[in-house]
Parts: C-alpha cells; sequence; structure tokens
C-alpha cells in the first residue's frame, strides 16, 4: 500500500504560499513582541494619544440613538445602498451647492470602505471605458491601489510625485508623465493627505493639473479617504475635486468613513460618478448595479446608518466637525513636537519636511536599514520606506522615536 504523500493527496497542494501581506506582517509582529515600549507607527488608524482604539463621541451617541430606534430593520439593502447616505456622501465631497448634483449628474452607490468603492469603479472602468485600460498612479502610492486595479484587467503606470532630494512634490515630473500620457488613460488621484508621502499640490497647482488632464482627456479618478485631515475644514479639503466638478467634466470619486468617522471595521464608503448629463447617470446606476450584484450583492447596514444620521443633522455635523478638527489639530501638534525634538537632541538632516508634511502620513526620509535597526533595537514598528503614522505618536512616545531617529542616523548613514 502506497504511503500517502505529505500533502494528503490535496487537489490544492500546487498552490505556492505566498509571505503575508507586509503591512500586516508587521502587525502581527507588533502584537507578538513583549515590550512595554513598543511602538507602531505602521497601521494608518487614528489612535488617541495612549496608543489605544479612538471613538468619536459623535459616533457613540448615533449609535446609542441607532439601538433605541425600534423602527430600524436587518432587511437586506438595495443593491446601491442607504439612498439617503448616497445622497449625503455626495453632498460632502462636492459641496451642497454643486451644479453636478443639482442636475442629476450624479450617481453615488454605497460601497465597502474606500477600497470597496475603488474596486467597483475599476470594474466598472474595465467594462465600460473603452478609451484607456491603463490607470496611472502617483510614485509611490497606498500599497493596495494596484492590485485594486490590476485584478480588474486595467494596466498599471505610474507619474512621478515624490522627490526624495526635497522630500517635497515633484511637480514639474508629474505633469511632464501625465503630458506623456495617452489621450483617454485613467489617472488615479489622491485629493487630499496623500498617502503614504504626505505631500499634497497646492491649490494652484490642483489647477495645472486639472487644465493638463482636460486638454488631453485624462480621466481622473478621486481617492478620498482623509477629507478635513489636511486643513481641519470639511469643504476646504475636498478643493481638488471641486476644481474637476466645476469645470463640467467626467470623474469617478471613492469615498471612505473609516478615518474621518473613525468607522474603520464598519466598512463604509461611497463610489460616485459625475456624468455630463443626467441621461448618462442614469445609464452608469444601472451598470453599476449589475457590477455589485455578483460581488456582494448588497452593502451592510449600520455603519452607513451612522454616517447618514451625522450628515443630515446639523447638529450632528457640527460636532462631528468639530472632533474633525480636533483631529487634524492634534497630527499637527505630534508634527510640531516630533520636529522640535529632533532638532533639540541635534540629530543629523534637515527634517522641516515632517512639518511640511499633512495628513496622517509622513515619510521621514528613513531607509529599509535603518527602519529595521530601530524595530530591532527599539521596538518601533513601521513600513520599510519609512512612512509614519502620526497618529500612533503621542507626547509620552516621541521621546523614545526621536531616541530611535538619532541612533538609526547615527549608527547608520540616512542615504
Amino acid at each position: 500500500m502506497e504511503m500517502e504523500s505529505r500533502d494528503g493527496g490535496s487537489v490544492f497542494a500546487h498552490i505556492p504560499k505566498v509571505p503575508e501581506v507586509p503591512l500586516y506582517a508587521l502587525q502581527v509582529a507588533y502584537g507578538k513582541d513583549p515590550s512595554p515600549l513598543k511602538l507602531n507607527l505602521g497601521f494608518g488608524v487614528y489612535r488617541t494619544e495612549d496608543g489605544k482604539p479612538f471613538i468619536l463621541n459623535v459616533v457613540r451617541r448615533v449609535e446609542r440613538l441607532l439601538v433605541n430606534d425600534m423602527s430600524n430593520f436587518k432587511e437586506y439593502l438595495p443593491i446601491t445602498g442607504i439612498a439617503e447616505f448616497n445622497r449625503w456622501s455626495a453632498r460632502l465631497i462636492l459641496g451642497a451647492d454643486s451644479p453636478a448634483i443639482k442636475e442629476n449628474r450624479v450617481n453615488t452607490v454605497q460601497c465597502l470602505s474606500g477600497t470597496g468603492s475603488l474596486r467597483i469603479g475599476a470594474e466598472f472602468l474595465a467594462k465600460h471605458y473603452p478609451q484607456h485600460h491603463t490607470v496611472y498612479m502617483s510614485q509611490p502610492t497606498y500599497g493596495n491601489h494596484p492590485n485594486l486595479f490590476s485584478v480588474a484587467g486595467l494596466a498599471i503606470k505610474t507619474y512621478r510625485y515624490y522627490d526624495p532630494g526635497t522630500c517635497g512634490l515633484d511637480f514639474q515630473g508629474m505633469l511632464e508623465d501625465l503630458q506623456s500620457a495617452p489621450s483617454g488613460a485613467i489617472v488615479l488621484l489622491q485629493a487630499c493627505a496623500h498617502n503614504p508621502t504626505g505631500v499634497d499640490p497646492t491649490i494652484p497647482q490642483w489647477e495645472q493639473i486639472r487644465q493638463l488632464m482636460r486638454s488631453k482627456g485624462l480621466l481622473p479618478f478621486f481617492d478620498s479617504a482623509y477629507q478635513g485631515f489636511v486643513s481641519g475644514n470639511l469643504d476646504d479639503d475636498a478643493q481638488s475635486i471641486r476644481l474637476f466638478v466645476a469645470d463640467g467634466g467626467e470623474c469617478l470619486i471613492a469615498q471612505s468613513y473609516s478615518k474621518i468617522m473613525g468607522l474603520y471595521g464598519e466598512r463604509v464608503g461611497a463610489l460616485s460618478i459625475v456624468c455630463k448629463t443626467a441621461e448618462v447617470a442614469s445609464h452608469v446606476e444601472s451598470q453599476l448595479k449589475l457590477v455589485i450584484r455578483p460581488m456582494y450583492s448588497n452593502p451592510p447596514i449600520h455603519g452607513a446608518a451612522i454616517a447618514a444620521a451625522i450628515l443630515k443633522d446639523r447638529d450632528l455635523y457640527n460636532e462631528w466637525s468639530i472632533e474633525v478638527k480636533a483631529m487634524n489639530d492634534r497630527l499637527i501638534s505630534m508634527r510640531q513636537r516630533l520636529f522640535d525634538a529632533l532638532c533639540d537632541k541635534g540629530t543629523p538632516g534637515d527634517w522641516s519636511h515632517i512639518t511640511k508634511h499633512v495628513g496622517m502620513f509622513t515619510f521621514s526620509g528613513l531607509n529599509p536599514a535603518q527602519v529595521a535597526f530601530m524595530t530591532k533595537e527599539y521596538h518601533i514598528y513601521m513600513p520599510s520606506d519609512g512612512r509614519i503614522n502620526m497618529a500612533g505618536l503621542g507626547p509620552k512616545t516621541v521621546p523614545h522615536l526621536v531616541d530611535a531617529i538619532h541612533a538609526a542616523v547615527t549608527t547608520l548613514c540616512l542615504n
């Protein structure tokens, strides 16, 4: 009798084991580290100053209201989700006085957070956008962006964005690469608080980008995950998108409520497609339903119900706006505190980019060897590209991070 093979004769025995997704592997390593000094600056989650999960007061309040509302139900939503949530999501990103909304040229569907919104948009473009099946993304970009579009069958190319020499925007390189892109290509743009660099174009630069893209017939696809985390003002942080909508042209917008409402695990997001006419928008909606139906059929209720309740009620919206401003103020204060501490310690290098960058993240300028050194010697966990989640810091942990950075750059050269 033959010995049974080690794989038990599995029909899946040919499947190779792949490494853990780096960011999630980082989380696992952090969880296993017994050191009381360990510090997690990797995952893009807003934390309290003590590193604890942060839940907005307004979200807690709305959840209690929803629990006590006996008219709520648990039946399936329509394919496109909660209609009220969709209407108010479009208003949030485009503005209450948006002509596109008034003219019914905007189609918005509830999706599974920003990731799901991007994924539905990618699938829709792969099926219904014949002009060009290439997506241009910033170099670098959010790690999951290429996966979301390539799995839909779209080709991925990059445009220059971050300049390591200045730790700022390579604006000329960006314009040159977009100018060289073929007419009709899709361009993925981050609305504000660029992940992972923390570097954004100015509004005049956005206007130049808009003019170039419209002249070339490039299709903008905006990813908006951090509205309010740059200026502290929800309207101001939507200006990049509103420039593109004001010219009457078409674009796609993926919204996430994970960071800005702290609804990470609830997976709350929306995809809006701004069209030329109301008739086209209605056709688009009919096809979006056919994209969503075989994927997950319809979205979950709870998180979107929380978001809708906040967006539609003036008092709750104002309370939320104040909390967003407070979160943003803390991010700015952590940047200043880190910069000041590095200067006070005399750490070699120019660290001014830390206060110039915006949003949750900053590209520190640390290289992979230095990051590995900091993890091994100081129990600080962050991606190998040196991205720091500023929301992972607090007054008590900044000194520890500064000690680690100082040791890393004096032990291992910066470049």
